[in-house]
């Protein structure tokens, strides 16, 4: 399977007024250079069921431990463990059931109002989920190949422009103010701003849109565990080495960016969701290679 090289020729524009200079203007065109061969990879046969399956095995591994601890003391007792209790002992006609002291109210039994959780969360209980190295790599694949599928991204709820008629992307040569320059490795002043304009030429700038929109904050307890954002995924940015790009693109709300030697099944379907909008460079698939 072969797919043309988007090259980029970026124009900065800054006019200069007396009290300074003015915010850069970046004129992006895109031009098609030569086509070149995917990898083998991008023909696998689609597999929905493994790429589930790797990314729980994922989500899984990287679960951490948790649970109560039931010794603790006086310093910080346990929900449910909060009173001073007696047992009666027995010949007293009633249940052997730990009691508040001086009074008949059951307590800290799991039966009883207030009580501990019967079979609480422990910290030993191992999450990981094993998965064969053949199953991980079958789903990596699986999912690249989805990323060839128009149809597929765009059900998953990724827009981009009419006219890309074939994917994935894959960005080639960038020239700036007829300089050419390593595109992983293009100057960070103004970065972000960059990569947004030149996301935007692609064609893709309604995707970024919409993860900036479809920010939210999460509703109930778990806006109190570290997760009060919820972002859309967007563009998966995939390069050969983690240089000014990707430090420039990880800033766009709903972009991740992957180097090319640690590409998973997860980045490419979150949540198990096949056919992420997914943008190549072309150093990048040669390391696929």
């Amino acid at each position: 399977m072969k797919v043309a090289v988007h090259n980029i020729i970026n124009n900065v524009e800054q006019d200069e007024l007396d009290a300074g200079r003015l915010q850069e203007v970046y004129d992006i065109g895109v031009e098609l250079g030569k086509k070149v061969s995917l990898p083998d990879s991008f023909s696998t046969e689609i597999r929905t069921d493994l790429v589930k399956l790797a990314v729980a095995s994922a989500r899984a591994n990287r679960r951490q431990a948790y649970g109560s601890n039931a010794h603790v003391g006086k310093r910080k007792p346990m929900s449910g463990m909060k009173h001073s209790v007696e047992w009666w002992g027995k010949g007293r006609g009633v249940s052997r059931i730990m009691r508040r002291t001086g009074q008949r109210r059951g307590a800290q039994n799991p039966h009883t109002l207030g009580g501990r959780r019967a079979h609480g969360p422990k910290v030993e209980k191992d999450w990981s989920r094993k998965l064969n190295r053949n199953e991980r790599r079958l789903a990596r694949n699986s999912a690249l190949t989805a990323t060839t599928d128009v149809e597929m991204v765009s059900s998953r709820g990724h827009r981009f422009a009419e006219e890309i008629s074939s994917l994935p992307i894959i960005l080639g040569d960038y020239s700036e103010n007829g300089k050419k320059i390593d595109i992983e490795a293009f100057n960070l002043s103004g970065g972000t701003r960059k990569v947004s304009a030149i996301f935007e030429a692609l064609g893709l700038g309604d995707d970024l849109r919409r993860a900036r929109d479809g920010r939210k904050i999460r509703a109930g307890k778990a806006t109190m565990r570290g997760r009060v954002h919820k972002t859309p995924k967007s563009v998966l940015l995939v390069v050969a080495n983690k240089d000014g790009l990707a430090k420039a693109a990880r800033n766009l709300p709903g972009v991740d960016v992957v180097a090319a030697k640690d590409l998973s099944a997860e980045h490419l379907a979150p949540g198990g969701d096949l056919g992420r909008l997914t943008v190549f460079t072309k150093a990048a698939v040669e390391a696929l290679n």
